[in-house]
């Protein structure tokens, strides 16, 4: 079997079907079973041999199929539509049942849908497909077992369903008409069921692993009752999710799970964080900057055809290529690339010192969070997605306050043991909402007694040969040894020229509050005018608002050299690309859990970097048909989705076991 048919990429040799509906045209849009076609005999009310016998047994109380054109009536609760009838599937016939027929199924980008003929197995639940009815007796383009599959409506587009199988791989079907797509979802549901029921009473153990995404040697914390519940209801096997803790029985798991982050408990897959696990991350996901290839051109053009200006992209499925190698939420953990300047902020020994220390960092956060200048996309964050992992900070690096220094130790006492020579800074995110999409992370130093909590929702819009994505939301910094927040927000983003050399831009006009001191700052991301001027500019200013007095200027490019102006006269520069970057520590994948960033999209980031875009797109409709999947079945049993480690407090979000709360 050709493997990339089985991916959904092996149809490239075939002409689509005119409208990316089925290309049949047949009288009668519904397959009908046996073999039999909606012109056979078994259409017009009898049919002999082994089709009659087949028939007899797909029909209720033996009955053949009516007439009039109607194609195949049988009820799924029949004999062979319905495998796990009572009379099993083998009861009272000598011949295998067979559904078959024309469906549209979906490629990829470039060649779209096209018309194959799928026949369905009831005895082996095996779903397969030919280029046509002709090949039928060929070896089979692909195939599916439905044992654990998930097979689900979509409204991508019209009379569209979607057959997720355990293994992962996953078919976009298309029916003629929506009559045609409830029998054809009726009888893969069914024949699902029973083969995964089957599989469950003769395998239980192994069989419960593939329903689930605990990982290996884990228990599902569902009781086998419930188990057996569910996969008895009305409708497809669902792929479940065992939820975790709330965050108030995490926080009062805290006595047994000390250390905050280093040690923080996912309660779901009963994974232990661990810092002794980290490694020192040796990728660098550096983007080749080159510009949009021919092909890739016309597929941008297509979706740009369909697109209105100021339109909300956030459900428009955008194409693979233009994706970067990383999840969104390790990409705002790039933007702490310098933790020593960070720590330093907390180290300022007036207030005043403090916020231009701030806004030193905030300025050069920005160009390694973006990787470079080329415009990619980060992976759209899965619900229920996490990214840990933490930095360890040579003390030599960050600026020591007055209060920090070493005391002598008193006559007679042997001196303390020298203290750890770096600082710890420790980092976990969070996607905690799919509508709207909304990201959480938080980071900690204990030693020098500061965190930060940031909830921010991404909110895309069509410009044109621009897209513009709005970082709403906000962030609190917490210097808990000066009793200070500093309140700031994010600047937008754009992708221009999104048809030749893509490249990246911020915008907008972002601020910084301490109400504490009563300084703040203000800083404006300078687009592009449309003729002439520099690109990447950034203006800041530090204001003491009591007084109204200026304390600090900044002027320069974000990515590039930023040049500071105090109050006292003094001026300094900061070149961003010659900072130093300090690498942050995040575990193997092989010790990774299910939900977390890396190892969630492992195999689309893998298929990027082989140029396997057809892969990196099945591997990706995967994740996010999954993630439908389940959205559908909380809606259906009226579920509100629970965070791991944020809670909703009024329009934002905070991490259930801050520093600020425990110091």
């Amino acid at each position: 079997m050709e493997k990339a048919a089985a991916q959904g990429g092996g149809d490239s040799g075939a002409a689509p079907s005119s409208g990316g509906s089925n290309s049949s045209s047949r009288s009668s849009s519904r397959p009908t079973s046996a073999g039999s076609s909606p012109s056979s005999s078994a259409s017009r009310g009898g049919l002999s041999g082994r089709q009659g016998a087949a028939a007899a047994a797909a029909t209720p109380a033996g009955r053949p199929e009516g007439g009039g054109g109607g194609g195949s009536s049988s009820s799924p609760s029949s004999a062979a539509a319905s495998p796990g009838g009572s009379g099993g599937l083998a009861a009272g016939r000598t011949t295998e049942a067979v559904l078959e027929g024309s469906l549209s199924k979906y490629t990829n980008l470039i060649q779209g849908w096209q018309s194959r003929y799928f026949m369905l197995d009831f005895e082996t639940g095996i779903l397969q497909y030919f280029v046509n009815e002709q090949s039928k007796n060929q070896k089979p383009r692909g195939l599916l077992s439905l044992a654990g599959a998930v097979v689900s409506l979509s409204d991508e587009a019209p009379h569209m369903l979607v057959v997720y199988s355990a293994n992962g791989e996953m078919y976009k079907l298309r029916a003629g008409d929506a009559k045609e797509r409830q029998y054809w979802v009726t009888q893969l549901r069914s024949c699902a069921k029973y083969h995964t029921e089957n599989n469950l009473k003769s395998t239980p153990t192994s069989r419960m692993k593939s329903l689930s995404l605990l990982p290996p040697g884990t228990s599902n914390s569902t009781s086998s009752s419930s188990s057996q519940k569910s996969l008895n209801q009305v409708g497809p096997p669902v792929v479940t999710i065992t939820h975790h803790k709330s965050p108030a029985a995490a926080r009062r798991a805290k006595n047994q799970c000390p250390g905050q982050l280093n040690e923080v408990r996912e309660c779901s897959t009963r994974d232990l964080i661990l810092v002794e696990d980290e490694v020192t991350d040796t990728e660098d996901n550096e983007e080749d900057d080159i510009g949009v290839l021919e092909d890739q051109r016309s597929v941008i053009l297509h979706l740009i055809s369909q697109l209105k200006l100021g339109m909300d992209l956030t459900r428009v499925v955008l194409p693979t290529f233009i994706l970067e190698k990383r999840s969104l939420l390790e990409m705002y953990a790039n933007f702490l690339a310098h933790p020593d300047l960070f720590l330093t902020v907390s180290s300022g020994s007036t207030p005043e010192e403090r916020i231009i220390y701030f806004v030193e960092y905030y300025l050069t956060a920005f160009h390694e969070g973006r990787k470079g200048a080329v415009a990619k996309k980060p992976y759209n964050p899965i619900i229920g997605e996490t990214f840990h992992c933490s930095w360890d900070v040579p003390k030599d690096k960050v600026k020591q306050s007055r209060t920090n220094s070493p005391s002598p130790s008193p006559k007679g006492k042997a001196p303390s043991p020298p203290p750890p020579e770096n600082y710890k800074l420790r980092f976990v995110a969070e996607q905690v909402s799919h509508h709207p999409p909304v990201s959480c992370f938080y980071c900690e130093c204990k030693e020098k007694k500061m965190c930060a909590n940031v909830h921010v929702w991404t909110k895309s819009k069509f410009m044109g040969m621009s897209i513009g994505v709005s970082m709403v939301g906000e962030g609190i910094l917490y210097l808990l040894e000066h009793g200070e927040e500093y309140v700031f927000t994010l600047p937008c983003a754009y992708a221009r020229s999104i048809l030749t050399v893509p490249w990246v831009e911020l915008g907008g006009k972002v601020s910084i509050l301490c109400a504490k001191s009563g300084y703040s700052a203000t800083v404006t991301f300078h687009t592009k005018p449309f003729y002439g001027g520099k690109v990447h500019r950034v203006t800041a200013e530090v204001k003491h608002n009591p007084t109204n007095t200026i304390v600090c200027k900044a002027q320069g490019e974000w990515n590039g050299t930023l040049e500071f102006t105090y109050s006292n006269g003094e001026t300094k520069i900061i070149d961003t690309t010659k900072l130093p970057i300090i690498r942050k520590k995040i575990r193997p994948i092989a010790k990774q859990g299910p939900f977390e960033s890396r190892h969630l999209w492992q195999h689309v980031t893998n298929a990027l970097r082989e140029g396997n875009i057809s892969a990196a797109t099945d591997h990706k409709q995967l994740l996010e048909e999954r993630q439908r999947v389940e959205e559908r079945q909380r809606a259906i049993s009226n579920t509100v989705w629970k965070p791991k480690y944020f809670i909703k407090e009024g329009e934002g979000w905070i991490y259930f076991d801050p520093l600020w709360k425990t110091h």
